[in-house]
């Protein structure tokens, strides 16, 4: 099975679109303030309804208030909410539609907490002391290899490019990779070019191992 590929950070619809032309599974929409890929509801709204139904729109959060979730996931027609912060496992899970935990590795300790969180699907980010994500860094894949045992969904994540996500998938072989910043002519912003040679390179590197 090919390697789904969510594209996060979308801040306008020339992208959005550039993204989903080039084969992109999932988009991904930053309702963080403090992010310089932050999107209002409004703006995410408008772009997603010019989005095809099969593309899937994760909501991305950060210890945010309960009703600023409810009502993006409403307003925006969310298929998967993305929880980045430090919300608790019934936090996540008290919005009833489908949702994923993204967690910083920063070692083998950083996986003991996975197994707490009963969602759809984690997402293994590279740990920083001063950012919630799009980091740029990349972490031990063995690490997300291991997650694997654990019976969710992995999206891997953490400083993903076009040059090095082939590898990540051969490594890792996860349900999908995670990119942003990866794939930025600058913060906000993507690169098409870019964004068809990620794609390109991670679904042709799954493509290999399945018909192996």
């Amino acid at each position: 099975m090919s390697v789904k590929v969510k594209i996060c950070g979308i801040t306008n619809v020339p992208d959005a679109l550039a993204a989903v032309e080039a084969g992109a599974d999932a988009l991904g929409f930053v309702f963080h303030a403090p992010s310089p890929r932050h999107v209002s509801l409004r703006a995410a709204a408008g772009i997603i309804r010019q989005l095809p139904s099969s593309v899937v729109k994760v909501g991305v959060f950060v210890n945010a208030e309960p009703d600023l979730v409810a009502r993006a996931a409403g307003e925006c027609g969310l298929s998967l909410l993305q929880f980045h912060g430090e919300e608790s496992p019934e936090y996540c899970l008290q919005f009833g539609g489908m949702s994923m935990k993204a967690f910083r590795i920063r070692d083998a300790e950083s996986l003991k907490m996975l197994s707490r969180y009963r969602t759809d699907a984690w997402l293994l980010d590279a740990y920083a002391p001063d950012k919630a994500g799009g980091t740029g860094a990349t972490f031990n894949w063995n690490l997300a290899v291991e997650a694997k045992k654990y019976g969710r969904l992995i999206y891997l994540a953490g400083g993903l490019t076009p040059e090095i996500v082939a590898r990540a998938v051969k490594r890792v072989q996860p349900y999908a990779v995670d990119v942003s910043s990866g794939v930025e002519a600058e913060p906000g912003k993507k690169d098409p070019a870019k964004l068809k040679a990620f794609i390109k390179a991670a679904k042709m590197e799954a493509g290999e191992k399945a018909e192996e």
